[in-house]
C-alpha cells in the first residue's frame, strides 16, 4: 500500500501457500539470496512487492547480519506470546515441532527459549547496523527476557513508538460486517467513504488498496482505522442506508481489541504510558460499562489480547445498524463513547495531543 518492498519469513509452508492464494503475498523466494535479489530489483524499479521466504525468522535475520544486508525496517509477528503452542524453534520442521511439543513440552520450551533469545539478538544487531527495529506486540521481548536476554527492551514496541499519537486523536480500529453475506453491501459503504471522507487520504488510500488486493473470508467485512468523528458519521450513514434499502441487511459494527481505551497491556497497547498507568485495568472495564449502557448489541471483557493470558485485559463491543431510529441512537452513543474514551484516557495520562483533541471534539472529560 505504501509502495514498499517486504521480505516476509514464514516457518509454515502451508501458510505461505494460503497467503499467495488469498493475495496477501506476491511471490515466493526459494532462498534468502533470491529474496534479496527480488527485493533489490523491485526497489530499484520502485515497484511494490511482497516476497515470502520459508524459514525461521531468527535464522534469516542473523544471516542478513552476516551478509551485511540491512533492511530499512525489521519487525516480528511470530506467536511468541505462547511459546509452547505458537512459536516454532529454530531448526525444527512443523512436523517435528508438533511431535516434540506434545511428547516433551519442557524440552520444547527450552528450545523455544534459546531460539527467542537468538532472534532478539539478531534483531538488536540489525538495529545497531541501522535498521528501524521494533516489536510488533507479540511479547517477544518479554519472552526473551525470561530466558536470559539482557537487552531485549532496547527494542521499542510499536504502540508506544507509532500508534499512540493515533489513539490521542481518537483514531482506532473500526470494523463493519455485512450480515446479508452480500459483498455488494460492503462496496456500497466503500463508495460512501470514498465520497465523504476525501479529506482523510489515509482512509481513502486504504479502501482503494483493499478493494483491489484483499479477498473476503467468511462474511464480507472491512476494517479501517477511523477517528472519533468518522466512526459516528459512518455508523449513522450506514444505518440510514439500511433504513432506505440501499443495503440488503443490517451491518454489525465492531473492532478488534487494539483500541486505546479498551486495553490494559503494559507490554503492548499501554506500554510506557506517560503517567505510568500501563497496568491500570480500570479503563477497559469502564469502556465495557460505557458501551453496555450506551446500547451495544454485544460487550465482552477478555484476557490475553495477543500478548498472552495474564499480560493484558481488554474489552470488545459490537453494535448493529438495523435501520431503526433506536439503532441510530445506540450507534451514536456507542461510537462516541468507544472512541471518546480513547481520547480521554490519553489526555488523562498527560498527552498534549489528546488534550487538544478533547477540546476540538468538545468531549466532557471528568476531573
Amino acid at each position: 500500500m505504501h509502495g514498499g518492498v517486504a521480505v516476509v519469513v514464514e516457518a509454515d509452508e502451508q501458510k505461505i501457500t494460503k497467503s499467495i492464494v488469498n493475495n496477501y503475498c506476491d511471490v515466493v523466494a526459494e532462498s534468502l539470496c533470491e529474496a534479496i535479489d527480488l527485493a533489490e530489483e523491485a526497489a530499484k524499479k520502485e515497484q511494490p512487492l511482497s516476497i515470502a521466504l520459508h524459514g525461521h525468522a531468527g535464522d534469516v535475520y542473523m544471516e542478513c547480519v552476516k551478509r551485511e544486508w540491512i533492511p530499512d525496517i525489521v519487525t516480528d509477528q511470530t506467536a511468541a506470546h505462547d511459546l509452547l503452542n505458537g512459536y516454532i524453534p529454530s531448526g525444527l520442521s512443523i512436523k517435528q515441532a508438533n511431535h516434540i511439543r506434545t511428547k516433551k513440552p519442557k524440552d520444547y520450551l527450552s528450545l523455544a527459549g534459546v531460539s527467542v533469545v537468538a532472534q532478539v539478538r539478531a534483531m538488536r544487531l540489525l538495529q545497531q547496523a541501522g535498521s528501524v527495529v521494533f516489536e510488533y506486540g507479540n511479547n517477544l521481548r518479554w519472552q526473551a527476557e525470561q530466558y536470559g536476554s539482557k537487552d531485549a527492551r532496547l527494542l521499542p514496541g510499536f504502540t508506544a513508538e507509532y500508534i499512540r499519537p493515533l489513539y490521542s486523536e481518537g483514531r482506532g480500529p473500526c470494523r463493519w460486517v455485512a450480515l446479508s453475506g452480500n459483498p455488494e453491501d460492503i462496496y456500497k459503504i466503500d463508495e460512501y467513504i470514498l465520497n465523504h471522507f476525501q479529506a482523510d487520504k489515509r482512509v481513502c488510500r486504504w479502501i482503494e488498496c483493499v478493494q483491489e488486493s484483499i479477498h473476503f473470508n467468511g462474511l464480507p467485512a472491512r476494517a479501517c482505522w477511523l477517528n472519533y468523528e468518522e466512526r459516528a458519521l459512518l455508523a449513522e450513514a450506514v444505518n440510514q442506508m439500511v433504513a432506505v434499502g440501499v443495503l440488503e441487511a443490517p451491518i454489525a459494527f465492531t473492532r478488534d481489541h487494539s483500541e486505546g481505551s479498551s486495553m490494559a497491556a503494559p507490554t503492548r497497547e499501554t506500554e510506557a504510558m506517560k503517567d505510568g498507568s500501563g497496568a491500570v485495568a480500570d479503563w477497559p472495564i469502564l469502556n465495557a460499562l460505557l458501551n453496555a449502557s450506551g446500547g451495544a448489541s454485544m460487550v465482552s471483557v477478555q484476557h490475553g489480547g495477543g500478548v498472552g493470558i495474564g499480560h493484558s485485559i481488554h474489552s470488545g463491543m459490537t453494535a448493529v445498524a438495523d435501520g431503526s431510529f433506536s439503532a441510530s441512537r445506540r450507534l451514536e452513543q456507542v461510537m462516541n463513547a468507544d472512541a471518546g474514551l480513547n481520547v480521554i484516557r490519553h489526555a488523562d495520562a498527560g498527552y498534549e495531543s489528546a488534550e487538544h483533541s478533547v477540546k476540538a471534539f468538545g468531549l466532557k472529560k471528568p476531573l
